[in-house]
């Protein structure tokens, strides 16, 4: 029996400490951050404003839970070719605050009055708590230049054609505008100009605008100027009528006139003076650029014109007048 029992035991062994397939060992994860890719650097008013995201995995593509400290380096290229290393030992050490994330790190401003007239380099990498660093991110270059003046007395207005936004020239090239309203988290961007003016005619009335305004020249951008703020009321009256003109019909005066263009026309009104009396209205509610005047005395000399109204009550000016001596 000692066959036999001598299986059992081996199986019951078996059984005990399973029965795996060996292979290579596994080695701890290194946890090393993912290289940033996204680095961008621009330079704004008396900054250098430096962007870029930490990646959410690490080398070895598990998610990134710590992360150890931020190495971000600017300093001019002093070497051809390019020579990371020794770039590094040279450049500036810009403090970075350590986010207890990966994700986008808030915007780091460096000063830019020192590296003026330089061919920049910047550049990012990532530590683990263990202090085992990614490889440097994509290299940014850039000439820094004298930083570009500020815009200033920046006004907005309604006008007619919707919203004018004026500012001080300071000898920029172009400008961006921005605007943002209630219902936006930020502002967006509403156009160029290159002029220190721009009319915004996408607006409504009775709804609020912040507006911003930056000057640029290259990759160069000044910093933004603003907000100012404006809620357009209708306080404009359409355009004069045009064309008015009067003729004799049977038994009647027969005026007309050139329609009306405006979005938010609602009415014509017609006056009549006699001869040389005041000037009463004679007519209301016209929708047509016309109108006859059936009340009136043979022989008799009137003279007319036309108001035109909007939705809201506001009056044109009244047309130049026209005579007529009634038939």
């Amino acid at each position: 029996m000692r066959g036999p029992a001598l299986f059992i035991c081996a199986a019951a062994y078996a059984a005990a400490v399973g029965c795996g397939q060996i292979g290579e060992p596994l080695y701890p994860a290194l946890k090393i951050p993912g290289t940033v890719t996204d680095l961008s650097a621009m330079e704004r008013g008396k900054n250098i404003d430096i962007a870029f995201t930490i990646p959410a995995l690490t080398t070895e593509g598990l998610e990134l839970k710590a992360i150890g400290n931020i190495e971000l380096r600017i300093g001019p290229n002093t070497s051809s070719p390019f020579q990371t290393d020794k770039w590094a030992a040279s450049a500036k050490r810009v403090d970075v605050p350590t986010p207890s994330t990966p994700g986008p790190v808030p915007l780091v401003h460096v000063p830019a009055e020192q590296f003026i007239g330089q061919d920049t380099v910047v550049a990012v990498r990532v530590a683990n708590p263990k202090g085992r660093y990614s490889g440097w991110s994509n290299l940014v270059q850039l000439k820094v230049e004298q930083p570009l003046p500020t815009p200033e007395n920046l006004k907005a207005e309604a006008v007619p054609q919707g919203v004018s936004i004026t500012w001080s020239d300071p000898a920029v090239a172009k400008f961006r505008l921005y605007r943002k309203t209630g219902d936006q988290n930020a502002p967006a961007l509403l156009g160029t100009a290159d002029q220190s003016n721009y009319v915004d005619s996408t607006t409504d009335y009775g709804k609020t605008y912040d507006y911003y305004v930056e000057g640029f020249h290259d990759k160069i951008v000044t910093d933004v100027a603003g907000p100012v703020s404006v809620t357009p009321k209708d306080i404009f009256p359409p355009a004069v009528p045009a064309g008015l003109t009067a003729s004799t019909g049977i038994g009647a005066v027969e005026l007309a006139w050139e329609r009306s263009a405006e979005p938010d026309f609602k009415e014509y009104r017609v006056y009549r003076a006699e001869g040389a009396g005041q000037f009463i209205q004679i007519a209301e509610g016209l929708e047509a650029p016309s109108y006859s005047d059936h009340n009136v005395e043979s022989g008799k000399r009137y003279r007319y014109r036309v108001v035109a109204v909007d939705q809201i009550g506001n009056a044109s000016q009244p047309s130049n007048p026209v005579e007529i001596t009634a038939p």
